[in-house]
């Protein structure tokens, strides 16, 4: 398996697979899947290798769903919107930021203030190499309903968590007992010492209240593996991993 890439399997045909600096994941039903998420702009190379690694074809998707708009999470969309004729899908809150009407994205100022600190120096650094100046713009993007969802490989559910962005969304795999949470809940982050269930550093949210709020979502969901979208899947309750998630967020 390439090293720039990991990829392990939580049931039958879902799939995370830990990026360079985020997670994507594949959702797969007799040869075609699902994708939910898709790196940095610099990534689209690993998400067709890793999607080809499976053995799956990249022409067979059935849609590209997007947790939310910020680049590191869309890299990929435009390939496979433009180039694949694939439906690129997020909630009808997330959409403008998806066609670039409006970005919802770390200032440059609130990065500048921090860069002295070597962990934002090096994460800064990276994200200029992979394209993450760049904002996301996918004119062709749709919105999502629960009826396309449900008809999808995988069929996920949409959890909403706003905060991080406005239009942030969680999926519940109810038969796999899978929670991919985006960026609501992570694991582990460039700007982060700790590993494990926690959020992501403050600057990173549109409304931090709101992100901590929207954690409440996930307390009446049973799933036994939690994919984030940074940092190593987490093997416990979704309740549990919140509880552990506001308590060093307010650490």
């Amino acid at each position: 398996m390439p090293d720039r890439f990991r990829i392990t399997q939580h049931s039958n045909g879902t799939y995370l697979v830990e990026g360079p600096a985020s997670n994507w994941i594949i959702l797969e039903d007799n040869g075609a899947y699902t994708l939910i998420d898709g790196g940095y702009p610099a990534d689209v190379p690993l998400v067709l290798e890793s999607i080809r690694v499976l053995g799956l074809e990249v022409k067979d998707a059935a849609a590209m769903l997007i947790t939310h708009g910020h680049v590191d999470h869309t890299g990929a969309a435009a390939c496979f919107a433009s180039e694949l004729g694939v439906p690129v899908l997020s909630s009808a809150a997330e959409h403008t930021q998806m066609t670039g009407e409006e970005r919802f994205q770390v200032s440059p100022w609130q990065i500048v203030i921090r860069a002295w600190r070597p962990l934002v120096f090096k994460w800064m650094r990276h994200v200029l190499k992979v394209g993450g100046t760049k904002g996301t713009r996918v004119p062709e993007a749709g919105v999502w309903t629960a009826q396309q969802l449900a008809g999808l490989p995988g069929a996920p559910v949409a959890v909403p968590t706003p905060g991080h962005t406005p239009g942030h969304t969680a999926f519940h795999l109810p038969d796999s007992k899978v929670l991919v949470t985006g960026d609501a809940l992570i694991a582990g982050h460039a700007l982060s010492h700790h590993t494990g269930a926690q959020m992501l550093h403050p600057m990173f949210h549109h409304n931090r209240q709101q992100a901590h709020d929207a954690l409440a979502a996930f307390d009446s969901i049973d799933a036994g593996s939690i994919l984030p979208g940074h940092g190593k899947p987490i093997y416990c309750q979704p309740a549990e991993a919140v509880r552990t998630a506001l308590a060093r967020d307010a650490q």
